[in-house]
């Protein structure tokens, strides 16, 4: 699909606070692939720009900005398969699990690998989640890559499994939320291994 010109930010996207609590910043993110019905380049934007909003509440455990990416009757269900319904519910597991994970040594980046457009305000986010390292900002996950088999490695390294979150956002009122989402860790150990 080819998108037009980048267009001026809009006011339904502000932009994302200055830097994660990491210890070198990644490089950046090559853009992601889109396709599906036709979508201005604003609206990509606006995606990579909401992705980046969800790491930055994720990385500094902020529960409120994390939550703002809702809409009222979204569900979720978590990289364990526990199934969130409404942002009450989704709100109540929030405030629980994310402030603890503000003194983790590890957290995580999110980077859009691809953008479906269903329709014009209805997109599948495909989101490249890596574990990294505060300290030092080493991604984690790649102590799996170029393994032959790097299945006996998993046990030793839980929290260098990535994730692989598939949003489905909803455009209403020219603000992209969350309607359903589904976040999966990666436990295949060929995509382990490749990464």
């Amino acid at each position: 699909m080819s998108a037009t010109p980048p267009a001026t930010p809009s006011p339904a996207t502000p932009p994302v606070p200055a830097g994660p609590p990491l210890a070198s910043a990644p490089a950046p993110a090559p853009a992601p692939t889109v396709i599906g019905v036709p979508a201005p380049q604003e609206d990509v934007d606006a995606i990579v720009a909401f992705v980046a909003r969800v790491e930055h509440a994720q990385q500094n455990a902020l529960p409120d900005d994390f939550l703002d990416g809702f809409r009222e009757d979204a569900i979720w269900t978590t990289a364990h398969g526990k199934r969130l319904a409404g942002l009450p519910e989704i709100g109540a597991f929030t405030r629980a699990v994310l402030p603890p994970q503000a003194g983790s040594p590890v957290t995580a980046t999110y980077t859009v690998d691809l953008i479906l457009f269903i329709r014009p305000d209805i997109a599948a986010v495909k989101i490249r989640q890596r574990p990294v390292s505060r300290d030092d900002g080493r991604f984690l996950d790649e102590v799996f890559h170029g393994q032959a088999d790097p299945s006996g490695l998993m046990a030793d390294h839980p929290e260098a499994l990535p994730g692989t979150p598939t949003y489905v956002l909803a455009k209403d009122d020219g603000v992209w939320r969350i309607a359903a989402a589904q976040n999966t860790q990666v436990l295949d150990a060929q995509t382990l291994a490749t990464g």
